[in-house]
């Protein structure tokens, strides 16, 4: 139904589209070569069809922003909102004829206040500048996904992205109080607030994050800090199996402890970063958990941490003695998708996000479906919320190959659903997991969601073909 409501007119609308958006926007703000609006096809997503954009625009001001909406609701043209397209679902991808609506120019930090412990920004700012800005002040963002260097804050908005340290701090819809939202009529729209507290009216804020685009497009954010902690400390704990890791992962988060970070490597993840980075790693390993702590006494936190993990069978436990050894650690596990890349040259990399209890489960089964379908699968996982990066490693040239790390794909997230789990936790939907958005949240809550898709943009033309 969306794309019959924005295709019947497009060819008419488009013949006029660029010089329509170039009354309100200076020229270098949109592009129609063919061979660069390419380049802005899609994310980081395997598998995900992709169409090809009538233009590119990459508005510097709100004002820009709104102008490209009235023209693309008055000539029907379908929009999709897009920042550094690092995502994984194909959330970012446009369908044929779109504008894609690139918001990597605003990216201006706007406001820092360490007395409300707020940061203001536009949607362009990249994660990791921010991170660096606040710490001047003394404060804190934590929201850190794999690619905080390149992945903006818009993106990390649209896909409720999340990071190594959720453990401790949770993920970016905890951190964002308030909006300003551009609507797809070009009305203007600010949501929440930058008080401690707030209660006024639905949450609009929250219906935003994770909305991947589909609602409106954000053109700035209030995002609230907290004071920086102190410099963590890492552990490494070798085991002869995944589920003697779980294991450890349960009595560490039965015990009380709150580590800022909990993340665990199986054999095959550990092998290719040894492969790939020579750190030498141990390779008799089934499973690496790292642990981490950010506390005013992190050496002791770890020691009891470490000896929780021998008593779930750790055959080793290695505590950094300072923060460069530390960050030599968490190097190994920043590389991993790189390494298992390197395996055999593309990956579909799932985020199914179980029970912490049923951890152990979900790697036992994985290691089942990689034998089945004769892959490689490297498990990551951010182990200290239960979100598992089963990567499967294929041949994208080898069609059979091909079809058999799709089947596996499917099969882990139906896994996943059977355990109590999700089938994202950090990604997001996108074009990748729409037929499983619908098992998991079942028919009601498809037709509710697609109510409010309906209020928000009525003609569908806001990133249509996402979600549902």
């Amino acid at each position: 139904m969306i794309m019959s409501r924005i295709e019947a007119p497009r060819d008419e609308a488009t013949s006029n589209l660029t010089d329509r958006l170039l009354a309100g926007l200076p020229a270098d703000a949109v592009l129609v070569d063919p061979d660069v609006t390419a380049s802005y096809a899609n994310d980081m997503a395997s598998f995900c069809p992709a169409g090809a954009p009538a233009a590119v625009v990459l508005p510097r001001t709100v004002e820009q922003v709104q102008h490209v909406m009235r023209v693309a609701t008055e000539l029907r043209v379908p929009v999709v909102p897009q920042g550094a397209r690092t995502g994984l679902s194909g959330a970012a991808n446009a369908v044929d004829g779109c504008i894609a609506l690139s918001l990597t120019r605003m990216d201006r930090v706007l406001e820092i206040s360490p007395v409300d412990r707020v940061a203001v920004v536009e949607p362009g700012v990249v994660n990791a500048d921010l991170s660096r800005a606040v710490e001047e002040h003394g404060l804190y963002y934590p929201p850190d996904p794999s690619s905080w260097e390149t992945c903006t804050i818009g993106g990390n908005i649209g896909t409720a992205s999340g990071g190594l340290c959720c453990v401790k701090y949770g993920v970016t819809a905890e951190y964002v109080l308030g909006l300003d939202v551009v609507l797809a009529d070009g009305r203007l729209m600010t949501t929440g607030r930058r008080t401690a507290k707030g209660v006024a009216g639905y949450d609009l804020t929250r219906l935003f994050v994770g909305s991947e685009g589909s609602l409106g497009v954000v053109v700035r954010a209030v995002l609230a800090l907290k004071p920086k902690p102190p410099r963590q400390l890492v552990l490494a704990a070798e085991f002869g199996s995944a589920t003697a890791a779980c294991d450890a992962v349960c009595r560490i988060m039965a015990g009380g402890h709150v580590p800022s970070l909990l993340e665990l490597m199986d054999r095959t993840t550990v092998r290719a970063v040894n492969e790939l980075t020579h750190m030498g790693l141990p390779e008799t390993t089934e499973a690496l958990l790292l642990a981490a702590f950010d506390t005013p006494d992190p050496a002791a936190d770890l020691a009891a941490v470490g000896r929780l993990c021998e008593a779930a069978g750790a055959t080793q436990v290695v505590p950094a003695d300072d923060a460069a050894e530390s960050e030599l650690l968490l190097q190994a596990r920043r590389s991993s998708l790189i390494a298992l890349e390197k395996v055999k040259g593309t990956t579909m990399i799932d985020d199914v996000c179980v029970p912490r209890s049923r951890l152990g489960d979900m790697l036992e089964g994985v290691e089942r479906i990689a034998g089945k379908h004769g892959l490689t699968i490297g498990v990551v996982a951010h182990a200290g919320d239960g979100n598992t990066h089963p990567t499967v490693c294929f041949d994208a040239q080898d069609p059979d190959e091909c079809a058999r790390a799709r089947d596996s794909f499917d099969e882990i997230m139906a896994l996943g659903l059977e355990l109590g789990g999700t089938i994202t936790g950090e990604h997001g939907v996108g074009v990748l997991k729409k037929e499983w958005l619908a098992r998991e949240i079942g028919p009601v809550g498809v037709e509710m969601q697609r109510a409010v898709k309906q209020v928000f943009d009525p003609l569908g033309i806001l990133n249509p073909g996402k979600l549902f």
